[in-house]
């Protein structure tokens, strides 16, 4: 009766650890999912900005129209890849279409402003002005979220690989979380906002 006993408080302390493991991985995702959440939130009011920045620059730079398009093909592009992310931030083909849709167009931002700083008229536009502040506001809390975003992801990932962790998680579904990374080293510096 003893042994009986026992065995069935070894069994309930195991059923009780791997509930632990199994309830420390969900809060984990759980956490990445937010923290991906708030970079969707920074991501769509950069994708609001921009097309009113196009429209403000499009009045100067007349001779400019393929830079512009590429602007808004890159937003765009951007945006669908955003959505598909936001659907399921654990899908790391997700994650991974966002940050290279992202490089894109932290690519074609680059090059509208480099490009607009010929045009001192459009650098002294207070709408261009207050647009491109905003932008570097945004920019600058997107790369906030996305740090922790990847804070997050890392603390889930560590959580799942560890032992004896990793032998549960594949079987309760815990698959690996995809790091937000800027693959081109020349996106990694951001897009430099400068009219003043």
């Amino acid at each position: 009766m003893v042994g009986l006993i026992i065995a069935l408080v070894v069994v309930a302390i195991l059923v009780f650890w791997i509930i632990g493991i199994y309830n420390g991985l969900v809060k984990l995702r759980n956490r990445f999912k937010n923290a991906f959440a708030q970079i969707d939130v920074q991501l769509k009011r950069r994708y609001d900005l921009i097309p009113n920045l196009v429209e403000t620059a499009k009045a100067y730079m007349k001779h400019e129209s393929e830079t512009l398009e590429a602007v808004i093909k890159a937003r765009n592009i951007a945006a669908s890849a955003a959505q598909a992310a936001a659907a399921n931030p654990a899908d790391p083909g997700a994650i991974r279409s966002l940050s290279q849709a992202e490089s894109g167009l932290g690519g074609a931002l680059s090059r509208l402003m480099m490009v607009s700083e010929s045009y001192p008229d459009l650098k002294a536009n207070q709408n261009m002005m207050q647009l491109s502040e905003e932008l570097t506001s945004t920019e600058n809390k997107v790369a906030f979220a996305r740090q922790a975003y990847n804070d997050a992801v890392t603390e889930y990932n560590e959580k799942r690989e560890i032992f004896p962790n990793v032998i549960f998680a594949g079987a309760f579904g815990f698959l690996p979380a995809e790091l937000f990374r800027i693959e081109d080293p020349a996106e990694r510096e951001g897009v430099r906002v400068n009219f003043g």
